[in-house]
């Protein structure tokens, strides 16, 4: 049995020696190439996995998207499946130099949504009223603080649209002045101030490491109010304050009404999670396309997860717009690989069971892919982890590649909305910002619709790249209107708040 190669497979650039198969190649298959000769295929080769067009002997590179994805550890043969039995990567690069270019001069805004404006010229996709933990001692309180708010008891306030609990399982127990608390710290301060909460309160316990009086009067920013519960006397009572502290504020969130405001007021959190092969052929390059858009109109994209950026970074170190940006993008991979020799990991154990079942072997190969969700354009700064993005454009965020971890800095940076591409499939929301989540694959897209708000996986089926932008584009553009995504059709998760732990737990 023989069949053509463009029916079953799909080379990603000229230089590639493997391509990526478009369905499942059955053991013994004839595979007739476009230069007339024929593949005989041994082994069966799941869709999405990999087979080499030619031999590759041992030591040499495998190449996907032009790009060395890793090396044969064996003698591959033409028409091999090629994933983890016979590819490897021998060592993260280690030297890294960066390019300057010339930044990008957006052009004035042509497309809009309507926006919640806040008094200091932010703008929110959301209006809520957060309540937010300081230490997780105080997190059932805060969470029954916000459960009071149902949907009746907003009812005559419009305008609002919840009031969120904002818990997590910290501020206790860690060394003081280490990375937990610094990046803890710098997490509460700064989502507090996430343009998607018009206002908040602060809930403590009283003795905690983390106390409440560094952010209630934390410097450069208005007060907050807080509660304590050792102060107020228990549960009971520390809840009653809560839900009165909740009301004081009500009216004032609900005076701000969405208004038209121009798409350089979209502050995007570029997310990819549970990845497969198709992630870097449909969804990332799609988001990418949507992104240069978005940029080029004034707006940002937040690039992250840095671990997932490894093998692919010079995709963006030869397009900083300053030596200082280069430098600092530089710092955090040599950071990364700092940790991995302290602790004794390589950073090619990121691939997870369920990306390598979905076709992915080697962190290069993951990297190449997930990169494509930066679009194209300058990248004008270099954040560490829960900074407050001030810069537009395209920038990164220095973040593990773990999705609520990730997620949570970029928020606190300051995203009012995130995309979240995916090919295994995810369930990640978000009670911060509303998430549009694409599936890679159309088998993905139907097997979880409950779940999946575009199916870029219809490029692979023949709908232009420019088309499926323009869809997706209009799609964010409606969820940051106001329009509930699949994920908040669940209802907002109270548990996908997870700031970064690097350090002891005393």
């Amino acid at each position: 049995m023989s069949q053509s190669f463009s029916s079953l497979a799909i080379r990603l650039h000229p230089d590639d020696n493997i391509a990526v198969a478009k369905q499942e190649i059955a053991a013994g298959m004839q595979v007739e190439m476009p230069n007339g000769y024929s593949l005989q295929i041994p082994e069966c080769i799941p869709i999405g996995h990999k087979l080499a067009l030619a031999a590759i002997r041992v030591g040499e590179p495998v190449r996907r998207y032009g790009y060395p994805i890793g090396v044969a550890t064996p003698a591959i043969a033409a028409g091999d499946w090629v994933h983890t039995h016979n590819l490897a990567v021998r060592e993260v690069r280690k030297e890294y130099s960066y390019e300057i270019v010339e930044p990008l001069v957006p052009c004035p805004p042509t497309r809009s949504f309507m926006g919640y404006r806040r008094s200091d010229g932010r703008v929110g996709t959301r209006n809520y009223i957060a309540v937010i933990s300081t230490v997780n001692c105080s997190a059932h309180v805060t969470t029954e603080i916000a459960r009071a708010f149902t949907p009746e008891r907003l009812a005559a306030f419009p305008n609002v649209d919840s009031v969120i609990p904002i818990v997590h399982s910290g501020g206790c127990s860690y060394t003081p002045g280490g990375w937990t608390w610094q990046f803890l710290n710098r997490c509460l301060a700064n989502v507090a101030r996430n343009p998607n909460i018009g206002a908040c309160v602060l809930v403590g316990l009283g003795c905690e490491e983390n106390q409440i009086d560094g952010y209630c009067n934390c410097a450069g920013y208005e007060p907050l109010p807080g509660i304590v519960i050792q102060d107020r006397g228990g549960f009971r009572t520390t809840v009653a304050a809560g839900v009165q502290a909740v009301e004081r504020l009500l009216p004032q969130v609900n005076a701000c009404a969405r208004t038209p405001q121009p798409i350089s007021e979209l502050t995007l959190a570029l997310q990819c999670g549970g990845s497969d092969s198709w992630s870097g052929v449909t969804a990332n390059p799609l988001l990418g396309r949507v992104v240069d858009r978005v940029v080029a109109q004034g707006g940002t994209g937040v690039l992250a997860e840095t671990p997932e950026i490894f093998g692919a970074e010079h995709l963006l170190t030869q397009r900083a717009v300053s030596a200082d940006v280069g430098k600092r993008l530089i710092e955090r991979f040599k950071w990364w690989n700092a940790q991995a020799s302290r602790f004794e990991f390589s950073v090619d154990n990121n691939p997870t069971p369920g990306n390598k079942r979905g076709g992915l072997t080697t962190i290069f190969e993951k990297s190449l892919g997930a990169v494509a969700k930066g679009g194209s354009t300058p990248l004008t700064a270099v954040y560490e982890y829960a900074e407050r993005v001030t810069q537009r454009g395209l920038v990164f965020m220095d973040t593990p590649g773990n999705d609520p971890v990730s997620v949570t800095g970029q928020l606190a940076g300051g995203c009012n909305l995130i995309v979240f591409t995916t090919g295994r499939g995810s369930v990640f929301g978000s009670n911060i910002a509303p998430c549009v989540k694409v599936a890679s694959n159309s088998a993905l897209s139907t097997r979880m619709s409950d779940d999946m708000d575009y199916n870029a996986g219809a490029v692979l089926e023949g709908l232009p790249m420019e088309t499926a932008a323009d869809q997706l584009l209009e799609l964010i553009l409606a969820a940051a209107s106001g329009q509930r995504t699949k994920s908040e059709e669940k209802g907002l998760p109270e548990t996908e708040f997870v700031p970064w732990q690097l350090g002891a737990t005393l």
